[in-house]
């Protein structure tokens, strides 16, 4: 969809000021434009750049000799380098004139400016990366806590991709054993047991899935609405959790008037909590908004705080609040435990786990961080060294090759135990083959040897120009 024939150059770091900051070139062109622009200290080099080394100059303009910014200079040889084409990286300072006036030269020397993304798809479609790899490269610039970063780094490695290619391929034997039987039916084709294989198949691809489901906690978080009627500490505790003074604390109700986001992690899980304003009845305009704000919020969570306060007996608001968060995961965060307790919360979600903490003083809050944990994965809090697929794509089609696979394998079983394509039942072979190559053709789009041109294009632009 690109042409790999021409250069390309972007300014890979982000725009602002900063201490360093990086042009990237990269093709056929890249080294010429080096020599062009690049000026090195102490005259000019005997035996020209020299791949994989740094080299101190100066960038200036080819016409007028003007000198843009004092720069490191480094030339990657083909092919061991990220694109497996020619790389020249210019190290300037940091700020906007400077890497602007760089990447000018650059596009006025030959190069052109790089899409979104460009760098990375170069590698995949030169076969450095695979395209499950190259997702991986946005996981880590986008991973938010140390465990989304490492499932990310083991996916860049090539675990996931190797996991996938070992299905693909005993499916493919499956499906070479199913096509010979297709074209040949008079020769003597060897009996197969493919049920086996499509049985090995189908469990590989949910034990991935159910990585999958942990996985995409890691990556993506726990969204969690604290919900409550108006003063019962809940942005009080969403302080006490972030350890910091976020939200405005005040002891009139209706503080809160918008929805406020902040996200912890805990145990490497990114929770991302929404601090809301107090439902309850109310004439004020303003304050209505606001609650319908937290209604919303609340639909949207994957798990709810709901919080009271223990110091004062349950309302007719308490329990709205409970009804409302009655049809998603919820903790019952009974707070102001510092204060002598009024009543018993039993009867509110009964089914939910209730805490006592006391936000303003800090006790409980450990446990509650702990119960997080604990509700959001039933108290296994394991990452351990085996692939896990964390991106949403990776989910949806591992669920569409078992899928296939589980249809595969019913259509060609026997009543009794015969594991091949009944012929004379009338489940032809080829109407498995169907479903095998639907699961082949799945695992295929993961690591992209049966990606369309569409979907390369679809991933690619979530990246940032010069990556």
């Amino acid at each position: 969809m690109y042409s790999l024939d021409d250069t390309i150059a972007a300014i890979s770091t982000p725009i602002g000021q900063g201490g360093i900051g990086i042009v990237r070139l990269s093709g056929p062109e890249a080294l010429r434009i080096a020599h062009r622009l690049f000026v090195p200290a102490g005259g000019e080099l005997e035996d020209g750049l020299a791949s994989h080394r740094l080299y101190y100059g100066h960038i200036a303009a080819p016409q007028t000799g003007r000198v843009i910014d004092e720069v490191l200079l480094s030339y990657m040889r083909a092919p061991h380098t990220y694109t497996r084409q020619d790389i020249v990286e210019i190290n300037a300072h940091g700020g906007i004139a400077p890497l602007r006036e760089i990447l000018s030269l650059c596009l006025a020397s030959g190069a052109r400016l790089a899409h979104e993304g460009e760098f990375t798809l170069r590698a995949f479609l030169n076969g450095r990366i695979d395209l499950a790899q190259a997702e991986a490269v946005l996981d880590i610039i986008t991973a938010r806590t140390e465990s989304a970063l490492r499932i990310a780094v083991q996916q860049l490695g090539g675990h996931l991709s190797r996991r996938t290619r070992e299905i693909r391929s005993r499916l493919m034997d499956v499906l070479a054993y199913l096509e010979a039987s297709i074209d040949f039916p008079e020769d003597e084709i060897p009996p197969r047991q493919i049920d086996q294989d499509l049985a090995l198949a189908e469990r590989e691809l949910a034990d991935l899935l159910r990585q999958a489901d942990r996985g995409m906690i890691y990556r993506q978080g726990v969204r969690v609405a604290i919900v409550g009627r108006p003063n019962v500490g809940k942005s009080s505790l969403l302080n006490r959790l972030l350890r910091t003074e976020r939200a405005i604390v005040t002891p009139i109700p209706g503080t809160t008037r918008d929805t406020l986001e902040e996200t912890i992690a805990l145990e490497g899980i990114p929770f991302v909590l929404v601090d809301t304003a107090g439902i309850g009845e109310t004439v004020d305009t303003i304050e209505r908004l606001s609650i319908e704000r937290s209604r919303a919020s609340l639909q949207r969570a994957d798990l709810a705080l709901v919080v009271v306060d223990g110091s004062q007996s349950p309302t007719e608001a308490d329990h709205q609040v409970g009804e409302l968060a009655a049809a998603r995961p919820a903790i019952v965060v009974v707070n102001k435990s510092d204060l002598p307790s009024a009543s018993d919360y039993a009867a509110l979600l009964p089914a939910a786990p209730h805490i006592a903490v006391s936000a303003l003083a800090g006790a409980g809050i450990p446990d509650l961080e702990a119960l997080l944990v604990e509700t959001v994965f039933s108290g296994h809090i394991t990452l351990s060294d085996e692939p896990l697929a964390s991106n949403p794509r990776h989910r949806d089609l591992l669920r569409r090759a078992r899928e296939q696979v589980v249809v595969a394998r019913g259509a060609c079983l026997r009543p009794n135990q015969g594991p091949a394509p009944d012929r004379d039942r009338g489940v032809p072979s080829d109407l498995v083959a169907i479903d095998v190559t639907e699961a082949v053709n799945a695992l295929g789009e993961i690591t992209g040897e049966t990606a369309s041109e569409d979907l390369l294009e679809r991933i690619f632009a979530n990246f940032c120009i010069g990556k």
